[in-house]
Formats: structure tokens, sequence, C-alpha cells
């Protein structure tokens, strides 16, 4: 059984939105359940108390941060909960328990009238369902959300051209979603959700009706944005490894509850049970880790050996340790050796990786 009291808010100042203890309940009465004075409970038993009772508890007890700049990947199976927990982000559903903090703010406690405005300004969403409106040409679609909020026409047309050029769809302007190819189309859809200029980004699922060549494409196109705006996101996906493509940190869902949470190497490497080691099994250990994993203590004198950033991924190391088999030195984040990697240290990383699979 698993207890749980109320989490408290980060108090790190980069925290830009905070889930804490958040339930989503379907039936006839899912405010049934909840004390709001209180919140010391046993979460498993009031799950399978729900369920007993004909409600379906589709998130449950979830709590997380998401930092300034941070990509935040929400992963799981069809039904896990992930996509319940997204809209209860925006709000789009309606949480029957627990916050939503954005700058600190809940967002749960909002009229529909300041809702209404958050969204307008402060939020950008995404769907698998690109969402366009097929009357409107491109140019239209990416301008709609900046006429709701009211802007100039002027206005409209510098920030919709400056966001249309940012995903690369300049001179397609005139253009109707019909005679867009469906990579075009999801640009599109995220031009639109730029436009507002969101502090937090949500997508769910924006690639995954895409042909595999076409989302590894928008999957680039989607890193080299967030290279130049540094937003606060939430992805949602049920693919590990475009998970491991894009994430910063990542929480596996299962039957509506968070299961594990941490950077894809950690999940990799330390699995907290099956479901998560299922997820990880297919995964290539040599293109997740990093060479801070693998680090052994320097030995012996290490003048004029190569070095390379901790956050190196180990794949790309195969070449420098062909050329340097004595081995390469791994230098931190201020400089400072770390170790160093040699083949065999390499070698003994990748195996008892592989033996914690086993294991799991």
């Amino acid at each position: 059984m698993t207890a749980s009291t109320i989490s408290k808010p980060d108090t790190d100042p980069s925290v830009k939105l905070s889930c804490r203890n958040l339930w989503k309940v379907y039936g006839a009465k899912p405010n049934h359940y909840f004390d709001t004075t209180g919140y010391q409970i046993d979460v498993d038993a009031l799950a399978s108390r729900m369920r007993a009772e004909s409600h379906i508890p589709a998130a449950i007890d979830v709590s997380f941060d998401v930092h300034e700049g941070e990509i935040f990947v929400i992963m799981g199976l069809s039904g896990s909960g992930k996509s319940t927990v997204v809209r209860c982000l925006s709000r789009l559903v309606d949480a029957e328990h627990g916050e939503v903090l954005l700058d600190g703010d809940n967002l749960l406690s909002k009229t529909d009238k300041e809702l209404i405005d958050i969204r307008r300004h402060k939020m950008g969403m995404v769907f698998q369902n690109f969402g366009l409106l097929p009357h409107l040409t491109v140019f239209e679609n990416v301008a709609f959300p900046l006429k709701l909020q009211g802007l100039s026409r002027r206005e409209q047309r510098e920030r919709a051209q400056r966001v249309i050029a940012l995903v690369d769809l300049e001179g397609r302007e005139d253009a109707f979603p019909a005679e867009l190819s469906g990579g075009q189309q999801q640009r599109v859809g995220i031009a639109r959700s730029l436009a507002v200029e969101p502090e937090v980004w949500f997508l769910d699922e924006p690639f995954s009706a895409l042909d595999p060549l076409i989302r590894r494409q928008m999957q680039d196109e989607f890193l080299r944005i967030q290279k130049v705006l540094h937003k606060s996101i939430v992805f949602i996906t049920h693919d590990f490894l475009e998970a491991l493509r894009i994430a910063d940190r990542m929480a596996i869902m299962c039957d509506g509850k968070i299961v594990q949470m941490g950077t894809p190497e950690e999940l990799i490497l330390h699995p907290a049970n099956d479901y998560v080691a299922q997820f990880t099994s297919e995964v290539p250990r040599i293109r997740v880790l990093r060479a801070e994993a693998c680090v052994t203590p320097v030995t012996g004198d290490v003048t004029g050996m190569s070095h390379v950033d901790a956050s190196t991924v180990v794949e790309l190391l195969l070449p420098v340790l062909a050329k340097s088999p004595a081995g390469v030195v791994v230098d931190g984040p201020d400089g400072q050796a770390l170790g160093m990697i040699t083949p065999i240290s390499l070698i003994q990383t990748l195996a008892l990786a592989d033996d914690a699979e086993g294991l799991a």
C-alpha cells in the first residue's frame, strides 16, 4: 500500500509549473472521496475502493515539477493516464483534487474568465489531431489566436510571420490545410501554439500520426525550436525512443500513477519495476549512457589524453576510444576531471546495465 500526504511545491525559483497530488476520477460521485481539509490517505486503498464502487481513477495522486526551459516527458501505454494529466494541467478537464501551480498560482482555483485569459496568453497546446481550421490559410490559422487576443493587424502579421519562419513554412502562407502534407500541417499547429508566445507548452503525442521519417524530422524541428525559445514543456508520448531524443526528465505512468521519474539514463539503468524495464528493454544502452556514468578513477599520467564533457553520449566516444585505447579524461561542468573512461570501463558499465535489465 502507498500512503500519501500533500506534496509541497518546489521552492526552487526555476520551477515554472508544479503538479501536486492531482486526482482525476470518472464516475457518478467523483468528489465524494476527498476531504480537502486533510489529505493523508492510503493511495492504493482509495484507488481500489473507487474501482470497486464503479469509478475510474484516471490520474492518481500525480505530483511533479517542470523547470524553466525544461522538456518534461510523460509516457506510458494507452490508458495509463498521461493524456488525462496534461488535460488537467491545462484544465481542458477539471481534476477532483490537487493543485496545478503556474508560477506559484493555482490554476484549479481560477474562474472561467481568468482561465481563458491564461490560455490565450500563457499556454500553448499541440495535439495529435492537428485541429486546423480548413477554411483558413496557413497565415490565418497561425494568426487566429492573436486575433482572439485582440492584437492589432500589424502585430498579428508580425508575430504570425515570425513563427511561420521559425517552423520553416515561408512561402506557404496562402496555402490551405488540404494543400499541405501531414508534417506541414503539424508545423502549422506548432506555429499557431507558439504565436501567443506561451510560457508553458503542452504537447500531447503531436507526432504519433505521422510517418516514421516525417516524425523524426518533426522531432528534429521541435528540438531546433526549443534551442531558440527555451520553453517549459510537458510532452506526452508512448514511444520511449522519442522520449530519449527530447526529454530532459521523464515520468512513466501506469494505471493512473507515476511509477518512476528521472532522467532517461536513470530509468534505463535503474528501472523501478518490470513495467519500466519493458519500456527500456529495446533501447541500446550505448545511445543513452553518458560519459559520467562510465568513469573510473584516474590512474597514471593523463598528460596528452583527449578530454570529453561528462554529458557526452557514450556512442559518440567509440571513435575517440578507438584512437585512444589508454582512455579519455571526463571533465565535469566546472572543467575539473571526474575520472577517465577506458574501453574496459565502458564495457563493464554496459554489462552492468544489461545485468540490471535481466534482474528486472
